[in-house]
């Protein structure tokens, strides 16, 4: 019985009853799910982009609080992930996820946007940013990856995900909470199925073989409005993160340090991350 399968459905039911339209979309050759709902304010239409392993499902907490401000807010399933199928353009690669990203972006949202990214989504939303700054009105970093970090702090993190036994599950489910809901670790083993798919493997092995990380010029270079939400409880990237982003973000930058915010805030807290997000789109006249 796939329990969180089916759990990650009823979720999607849940959604789509609330009025958020879930759909499937061909994408670059690629089959890709987004949830879109149509909010009730009139700012930018908002993106919402998950972080490895993740899922456009982690967001369920956001779409109405974000709809009574802005006027569609949107997420997708990256390949590989949640309801999207896995990549059938080549190795499954960071590269070819984000120029599905790029180009579901051109094609599904259409016009430039709130994006708002969380882990390696956050490290996407920098490239889109950077490479196709028409697609981005307003950027959201929230515990954003892609640092350049020392090979040991990069062997430490990637090998976190090399999960293969129930009590890895729970020391890696406990590391992206401030403090992790008790259904996730009692189903540790349920959660070695996300950590361990093939693209989320994949993913970690070619980091893990590349070294890749965001140039600083291309940070630098960030001319829209940027936020950076980085969260006290941080426990699974290294501090050596946030210090990153703090050297080389321009100087128009926002960047807080958030008490009670872990490694995913927008599952964990979803009102006070909303909260900050309303507070820099307000700030940044969006």
């Amino acid at each position: 019985m796939d329990l969180l399968g089916n759990v990650q459905k009823v979720m999607r039911h849940v959604l789509v009853k609330r009025g958020v339209e879930s759909k499937v979309v061909t994408v670059a050759g690629q089959s890709v799910h987004m949830y879109d709902y149509r909010g009730q304010g009139r700012g930018a239409p908002v993106v919402l982009v998950h972080g490895l392993g993740g899922s456009a499902n982690g967001f369920a907490g956001l779409f109405r609080r974000l709809g009574s401000r802005f006027s569609r807010v949107m997420a997708v399933d990256l390949p590989g992930h949640g309801f999207s199928a896995a990549y059938c353009g080549g190795p499954v690669c960071v590269r070819g996820q984000f120029d599905v990203l790029s180009a579901w972006c051109k094609q599904e949202v259409g016009e430039p946007a709130f994006v708002v990214g969380n882990s390696l989504g956050g490290a996407m939303a920098v490239n889109l940013a950077a490479e196709h700054p028409e697609c981005v009105k307003a950027l959201a970093l929230v515990a954003p990856a892609g640092a350049a970090l020392t090979p040991e702090a990069t062997d430490a993190l990637l090998n976190s995900f090399d999960v293969r036994t129930a009590s890895e599950a729970r020391a890696l489910t406990r590391r992206l909470f401030h403090k992790a809901p008790l259904p996730l670790i009692l189903f540790a083993n349920e959660m070695k199925k996300f950590y361990g798919s093939p693209t989320v493997q994949a993913l970690a092995a070619e980091a893990k073989a590349t070294r890749a990380s965001l140039a600083p010029e291309a940070l630098r270079g960030l001319s829209m409005p940027v936020l950076l939400l980085w969260g006290a409880s941080e426990r699974l990237l290294p501090a050596e993160t946030l210090d990153y982003y703090r050297a080389h973000l321009p100087p128009h930058a926002e960047i807080h340090v958030v008490e009670g915010f872990g490694h995913v805030p927008q599952v964990e807290r979803p009102d006070e991350l909303v909260s900050h997000l309303v507070r820099f789109a307000d700030s940044a006249g969006l």
